[in-house]
């Protein structure tokens, strides 16, 4: 599997990484509902063996819970790179706020490789710019953690192109980390020509929209969701774009269906053909996941079937 260098760092990953978001499990204010531990274990496993070599995750991820299955299911493995994210903090009741003070920032470190049960962390990133005020702080601590070995490689996540070059502007930036799909593309105006041209990896999250565009979402699934699922609330999971997105997946898993690709596969390699895309984060949630994804690592969409999906998206706009 061919592998790509991160930015300006000297990490080589594999176009697809291990999301692990859903893996935090059920209960918390962005969760996916319950989740097994042994699925996600068993998860991770199954793409490690597929070739994939990097894991994101998050301290608030289940306020914790999903770097400890990170750290279980790596134990006895070849090291993979581990990415997570700080800024995201909770209070006793469970309630999350955003922190950018220094001593907030390293306190998260500290608890994140006592979670994860490492020594330093591959790439750490500022989850969410907020509170906006204090980012240039945020960020300045986060260099200070890099100067001290503590993590390796330094990031931000959810970042705007203005906020992008206030962080730049004190410290190198290793990579973005943004949403991107079909289905959400506002960093191609402004964000992506940046981040090609400042040598800023970008690492997208969501690129099958959080499952929506995999091939196996249904209506009967979406009225099934548990009631602490977070998607519950999204509107492209609402009618009537529910219905319209339903329709789009038709088209992801028709060209699919030419190459022995699955409708997810199409969607994560339609955000790959992006020059300035690095890789896409993932989520698997159990280990038949990985098999409807894991193609999507080699697998390239000809030019001719780009505009095909860009004509059935503004199908799905003009509807």
């Amino acid at each position: 599997m061919k592998r790509r260098l991160l930015g300006s760092s000297d990490m080589e990953i594999t176009p697809i990484g291990i999301g692990a978001w859903a893996m935090g499990g059920g209960g918390w204010a962005w969760s996916w509902g319950p989740q097994s531990d042994d699925d996600s274990v068993s998860a991770i496993h199954a793409a490690l063996d597929c070739g994939l070599n990097w894991i994101d995750t998050a301290a608030v991820y289940g306020l914790g819970h999903s770097e400890e299955v990170v750290a279980r299911a790596l134990k006895g493995r070849q090291r993979c790179y581990i990415f997570t994210k700080c800024e995201r903090v909770w209070n006793e009741h469970g309630e999350i706020s955003g922190a950018l003070q220094a001593e907030s920032i390293r306190r998260e470190c500290e608890a994140s490789l006592r979670r994860l049960e490492v020594d330093v962390i591959d790439l750490y990133q500022i989850h969410w710019p907020e509170p906006e005020q204090d980012i240039e702080e945020g960020w300045t601590e986060m260099a200070r953690l890099q100067q001290e070995g503590k993590v390796r490689w330094i990031g931000v996540s959810n970042f705007n192109l203005t906020q992008l070059r206030r962080a730049q502007a004190i410290a190198p930036v290793t990579s973005l980390q943004p949403p991107y799909s079909i289905l959400a593309r506002d960093i191609e105006r402004e964000l992506l020509p940046y981040c090609q041209q400042a040598n800023v990896g970008v690492i997208v999250y969501s690129p099958m929209y959080s499952g929506l565009l995999s091939g196996a979402m249904t209506r009967e699934r979406v009225e099934n969701f548990s009631s602490d699922d977070w998607r519950r609330h999204d509107r492209e999971f609402e009618e009537p774009n529910l219905s319209c997105n339903l329709h789009l997946v038709e088209r992801l898993r028709s060209i699919g269906k030419r190459h022995g690709r699955s409708a997810g596969e199409v969607a994560i390699a339609w955000t790959l053909r992006h020059p300035a895309i690095t890789a896409a984060i993932v989520g698997v949630r159990c280990r038949e996941q990985v098999g409807g994804i894991i193609g999507a690592a080699e697998f390239r969409l000809s030019h001719s079937e780009v505009v095909e999906l860009e004509q059935a998206l503004q199908e799905k706009i003009a509807a």
